[in-house]
């Protein structure tokens, strides 16, 4: 059994949490990857996160008394205006490229085999366990060695026409112009990650267990979680370039960095995984 010390004191640590193992397995739709073009900008647009975009992004803030519903409002036709004018001159290209694998877990180790036979290992991630609590690790949300199980991964892109119109409005110092344009880029991209992972609980089978509402998604009401590389429950930026691999990201003109970062910028990575006990965590 592993030991951490905390605080000074030798801790022993659990192999594995107490993360429900009998739990059914959903069969994906297919293995292997697939690539998605051509979505439309206003399916995508439906899943904007409006906060972030309007308060964080473009660092609007409500008048003085002013309700958030109202202040929402003040702020729409700026988003329906930036809107029409991706679609009228084509610098947002969204596209996905997505897949799912037969894997099973090994510690705090993901094993990804090359068919469903699981005989011969393709790749492996290893996760990061918690040092408290209930000591989770996502590699404990799948089946052990011996067991069949399966996970999703995708990788999203808003395309390198929007990264090459902010640097033309940066050197042209059209700044309200670029906090536009790389506030909605961004928030884009987040927004086509939760479509797509809507998408993939929809064609695995367990999209009836989503909350009933756009903001209750954007609290994890739905089965499982989507989890990006770079946060604490997956920190390990060099897990990217073996996504990209598995997923063929150059289908997508998605590529990976010397330091493990997707390009274009506006492109996110993720790791699906269907049990119900996944949600954030901090490892």
């Amino acid at each position: 059994m592993t030991a951490y010390v905390i605080d000074g004191k030798a801790i022993a640590a659990k192999v594995r949490s107490d993360v429900a193992a009998d739990v059914p397995v959903f069969e994906p739709p297919f293995l292997g990857a697939r690539v998605a073009k051509g979505i439309p900008l206003d399916d995508i647009a439906a899943y904007i996160n409006e906060t972030a975009l309007f308060r964080n992004q473009w660092q609007y803030r409500p008048t003085k008394g002013e309700p958030d519903p109202d202040f929402k409002e003040r702020i729409r036709p700026t988003l329906r205006a930036m809107l029409d004018d991706a679609k009228a001159n084509g610098w947002l290209v969204p596209a996905v490229v997505w897949g799912y694998f037969p894997v099973t877990s090994e510690g705090g180790d993901l094993i990804v085999w090359t068919d469903d036979e699981r005989t011969t290992e393709r790749t492996r991630f290893h996760f990061p366990r918690q040092r408290k609590d209930r000591f989770l690790c996502i590699a404990d949300f799948f089946k052990p060695v011996g067991e069949r199980d399966y996970v999703g991964f995708h990788i999203v892109t808003m395309g390198k026409d929007a990264t090459e119109r902010e640097q033309e409005l940066f050197q042209a110092d059209e700044y309200t112009d670029y906090l536009l344009t790389h506030g909605l880029s961004v928030e884009m991209t987040e927004a086509l990650a939760e479509l797509w992972h809507r998408r993939i609980r929809e064609e695995w089978g367990f999209a009836d267990e989503d909350g009933p509402t756009l903001a209750g998604l954007f609290r994890q009401q739905y089965r499982g979680s989507r989890y990006s590389w770079g946060y604490p429950a997956c920190p390990d930026l060099e897990d990217q370039a073996k996504v990209a691999e598995l997923l063929e990201a150059e289908k997508i003109g998605v590529a990976v960095t010397e330091e493990f970062h997707l390009v274009p910028e506006q492109s996110t990575s993720a790791i699906i995984v269907p049990h119900p006990e996944a949600k954030y965590f901090v490892a």
